[in-house]
């Protein structure tokens, strides 16, 4: 299907496609705790069924019969459980893939439903693509946030002085976007990621990057070296895929044996056209090099380039997917020891 022989990582058994049950051994890590366990998920406040045979036994009963969560359900609450694990310290999520196939409205999704579930921290996405990024398009449109305003102004000491200079979407999420669309053209470079990255550093929990799709530039490069989960974003065809196994294939090559352990695949048909054959074997390619991989379906909210809005207008499957893939880095993250970020010199931290 395409060819992802080259590269390998450590297997901690064989992962499976997101939505299915995998064995104990493939899952990512489980979060610590402190103190005495969570109570399990609640589900006497669930509101009445929305659809399906118990939703028409609830009315045939008006109301008096009321059974338990469906699996997809608990599902849900499992993965909205372990988003909302405790995490100390901060800690960054990439997001990589050629153009063309969702990378941005991945990194603005999987940041909106971080801030959405842990309102207790700040989250911010970045707009690292050297390439004309659209971040702040799908977040905040009316945002004029940029690195070059961030970093500019020397007296940005408390949070309030930064989130002057970010925008913001309805599920509490920031962005500090790239590029601008228009006026003359100022170029990122590692120095200004740099510093902007050690001022967001200080303020907020979780940094979301959407980095650009040219692995080897050195902006991307500084991404890498100070990430602690990776989303690799396919289309679910083979050209798609084929960029993505040469992504994992690059990380290898450079050493990052610590980021392909914490790296997701996330197969997203943007377009509605995907072969359900073609992307089941995608998957499995994937699998058997022990990534997990989440399968995002199409969605017409995701298409026409606009905000995302992951509360009201998100179809619920899609919702539902990007919750597992969103879970799936929180369990990264969690596993992560606990620790102060510190700036990886070159070369460690792999």
């Amino acid at each position: 299907m395409f060819s992802a022989s080259r590269y390998e990582r450590p297997r901690r058994g064989r992962a499976q496609a997101a939505g299915s049950t995998p064995p104990r051994s493939a899952a990512p890590p489980v979060p610590r705790t402190d103190g005495p366990p969570a109570p399990a998920p609640a589900f006497a406040a669930e509101p009445p069924p929305e659809r399906g045979w118990r939703r028409w036994v609830w009315l045939a009963t008006f109301g008096l019969v009321k059974l338990g969560p469906s699996a997809t359900q608990r599902q849900e609450a499992e993965d909205v459980a372990v988003i909302r694990t405790a995490l100390h310290g901060n800690y960054k999520v990439g997001v990589l893939g050629k153009g063309g196939v969702g990378k941005t409205s991945v990194a603005a999704t999987v940041g909106s439903l971080f801030a959405e579930l842990r309102r207790q921290d700040h989250v911010v996405a970045i707009d690292a693509d050297t390439a004309f990024g659209r971040l702040s398009s799908r977040i905040d449109p009316a945002s004029t946030a940029s690195f070059w305003e961030l970093t500019a102004d020397k007296n940005l000491r408390s949070f309030g002085d930064v989130v002057g200079r970010l925008g913001r979407n309805s599920a509490g999420l920031y962005v500090l976007g790239g590029e601008p669309a228009s006026g003359p053209r100022r170029v990122l470079d590692s120095a200004i990621y740099r510093e902007a990255a050690l001022r967001l550093d200080r303020h907020f929990t979780i940094s979301v990057i959407d980095c650009g799709s040219t692995m080897d530039a050195p902006v991307t490069q500084e991404v890498l070296r100070d990430l602690d989960a990776l989303i690799v974003v396919s289309s679910p065809w083979a050209d798609g895929a084929s960029a993505a196994a040469r992504t994992m294939e690059w990380l290898a090559d450079q050493g990052l044996t610590t980021l392909l352990q914490n790296t997701i695949v996330v197969l997203n048909d943007s377009d509605g056209h995907a072969d359900k054959r073609t992307r089941s074997l995608l998957a499995r390619e994937f699998i058997d090099h022990g990534q997990p991989v989440v399968e995002v379906p199409f969605d017409p909210h995701l298409r026409p380039g606009g905000v995302i809005d992951v509360r009201r207008e998100m179809a619920p499957a899609t919702r539902r997917k990007f919750l597992q893939a969103t879970a799936i880095v929180a369990r990264y993250f969690a596993a992560r020891p606990d620790r102060t970020r510190e700036r990886r010199p070159r070369g460690e931290g792999r």
